[in-house]
């Protein structure tokens, strides 16, 4: 009987097999699949048959097949909070996960400051739906490249970029990224300020400058005056020569809102903001409502406006607003609007321009971001109880 000699070249060691031979040519494939089972340690990646040849008689083949294995790569792991139910602030999971290698067009970012935003509160919550369960929050880091996808250019390992809105899953240590979304951040830029302000700032950007284009001696209204955005609205809007009203919570927060470039500010606790307005007005109302906090504020907000005045609602803290009649916006020939930042940056030209801004405002003065809170990224649980109950200022920065 003749037999089918078999030698297979792999990284260590070489094994010469002896396999019955047919008539014809025994499928190669299922003998060499057998090599997983005597090298479990090398895994067969494919085959690739670099020569044949035959010798004596017609039933004696000598095949040199060679195997391509490499050795097993290992995984890579980091820390990331994850949510598994929706939920309070209890949901919020510190765990493993695997991290991955960036593909084509891809960057794998290690974060050196990660932004807190309501918008995380509300995916946390339900109010916003993540595409799959379990996820992970957050919107907005700040980080080094650690590695590029193949055929990347313009980004390398090293740089220190920034980004926000889509992809969700900040809360990580390290996180894979599209290159074409993150932004390069200034030298002058520290990478605290640019995860607490990427988000915020090109929120600000957009409401004031596109949403609703502000121009001076208009008069507009500034609701969480200040909250992280709420904060950057008062001094971009003063600086863009509006007369800024703000309302806040606590005589704490009124300071800070003065300090932040706030001609008038509401304690909307102790008086009827509506009545206030109206009173700084001399009855005519503002230009436009920025309005943050949703339910609690938004007939009032509405009230507020001037004739053709628009209503800018952003965000929804308080809950959702019941729903409006046209009737209500018709009465003053009101425009209303509900947008959110992602379609304001649907180009990267769109993104390059309002991060571009952004970072200009604050190194020329214009903007100052407050930082006035940070917590570890294991205790982001901590940081979503104290926003929610309205015990922070300014921006909340995750450290991981």
């Amino acid at each position: 009987m003749g037999f089918l000699k078999l030698k297979l070249d792999i990284i260590q060691p070489n094994q010469n097999l002896l396999l019955p031979n047919h008539s014809h040519l025994v499928s190669l494939s299922s003998h060499l699949n057998q090599s997983s089972k005597l090298f479990p340690n090398y895994p067969t990646n494919c085959y690739k048959i670099t020569s044949t040849s035959s010798t004596l008689g017609t039933q004696k083949f000598a095949v040199r097949a060679v195997i391509a294995t490499q050795p097993p790569s290992p995984v890579e792991m980091g820390k990331a909070i994850r949510v598994h139910e929706l939920g309070g602030p209890e949901v919020l999971k510190w765990e493993d996960v695997e991290i991955g290698e960036p593909k084509e067009g891809e960057i794998r970012v290690k974060n050196k400051a990660i932004g807190l935003n309501f918008i995380d509160v509300y995916f946390r919550k339900g109010v916003y739906k993540a595409a799959t369960l379990p996820f992970t929050p957050g919107m907005e880091a700040c980080g080094v490249v650690t590695a590029v996808g193949p055929g990347l250019t313009g980004r390398q390992v090293g740089d220190l970029v920034a980004y926000a809105g889509v992809p969700m899953g900040s809360y990580s240590e390290e996180q894979i990224l599209p290159a074409d979304k993150v932004v390069p951040v200034p030298e002058s830029i520290d990478p605290v300020i640019a995860a607490s302000v990427m988000l915020k700032g090109m929120t600000a950007q957009f409401l004031l400058r596109r949403c609703f284009k502000v121009e001076p001696g208009q008069t507009i209204l500034v609701h969480a005056a200040a909250g992280g955005v709420g904060s950057l609205l008062c001094q971009w809007g003063n600086a863009l020569g509006a007369t800024v009203i703000g309302t806040v919570s606590t005589k704490e927060k009124a300071a800070q809102a003065k300090e932040d470039g706030a001609h008038h500010v509401i304690l909307y606790k102790e008086e009827d903001f509506v009545a206030r307005v109206n009173e700084i007005t001399s009855g005519n109302g503002v230009h436009v409502v920025y309005d943050s906090v949703g339910k609690d504020t938004f007939e009032g907000s509405l009230a507020c406006l001037k004739l053709r005045g628009c209503m800018v609602s952003f965000g929804q803290s308080s809950g959702t607003p019941d729903p409006l009649p046209l009737s209500a916006i018709a009465a003053k020939s009101l425009f209303l609007t509900r947008p959110t930042l992602m379609h304001y940056n649907v180009t990267r030209d769109e993104l390059l321009a309002a991060a571009g801004e952004v970072f200009a405002n604050i190194s020329s003065g214009v903007l100052r971001v407050r930082v006035n809170h940070t917590y570890p990224l294991s205790e982001a649980p901590r940081a979503h109880a104290d926003l929610e109950d309205r015990r922070t200022t300014g921006s909340v920065v995750l450290i991981p």
